[in-house]
């Protein structure tokens, strides 16, 4: 009976966050869920133009808001920043867009390469071949990891549904508005201005 692979890490416990970070760069995408790797093939998880657009957009846009609050301030983290969620098991996965708060910030240092916190916010932006149980799996992480905020952006229909603890999922489309309070004080975002060209 196999009770470890070739890097030496246990089949049979949980995989922590250390391990997982010490995996080799394989060409292979993961995210760690529960101490659980969910992988995919990187060639088949490629952002198009579409996509980019929309996270560069979204990123514009946030970084606007963040400019104007008060020091100190959070941070808009982009291109799958890695972020640990969750501890014993743990969760470490990476995330299109974020929003992380001024203490979140100041609590990881420059230098390292996965946030330790919870974002205020976080945006994964869907690309065609993204499956349906990796997102409802980072959205149940986020979820339960106690993220306030979850936009899931969709750049063909053009519309964002957005998870918040305890409440029952929004769709909106371009006629509506995004609102980021009481979290993210007086960001408000048209959908359609996440998707103008």
């Amino acid at each position: 009976m196999i009770t470890s692979d070739s890097n030496g890490v246990s089949l049979l416990e949980p995989m922590t966050t250390e391990q997982f970070l010490a995996l080799p760069d394989d060409g292979i995408e993961r995210d760690l869920i529960r101490g659980q790797i969910k992988e995919w093939d990187r060639s088949m998880s490629r952002r198009g133009r579409r996509h980019t657009r929309t996270e560069a957009r979204l990123a514009t846009l946030l970084s606007n808001w963040n400019a104007l609050q008060p020091m100190p301030r959070g941070e808009v983290l982009s291109g799958e920043a890695a972020f640990w969620v969750s501890h014993d098991p743990d969760s470490t996965v990476g995330i299109d867009l974020a929003y992380i708060s001024a203490e979140v910030a100041a609590a990881n240092s420059d230098d390292v390469f996965c946030i330790d916190g919870i974002p205020t916010l976080t945006i994964e932006v869907l690309s065609p071949s993204d499956t349906q149980e990796r997102i409802t799996d980072k959205i149940r992480e986020y979820l339960d990891a106690g993220v306030p905020l979850i936009w899931i952006v969709e750049p063909v229909f053009k519309t964002v549904t957005v998870y918040k603890p305890e409440h029952k999922p929004q769709l909106f489309n371009e006629d509506h508005e995004l609102l980021g309070d009481p979290h993210l004080s007086g960001l408000r975002i048209a959908v359609a201005d996440i998707f103008r060209r």
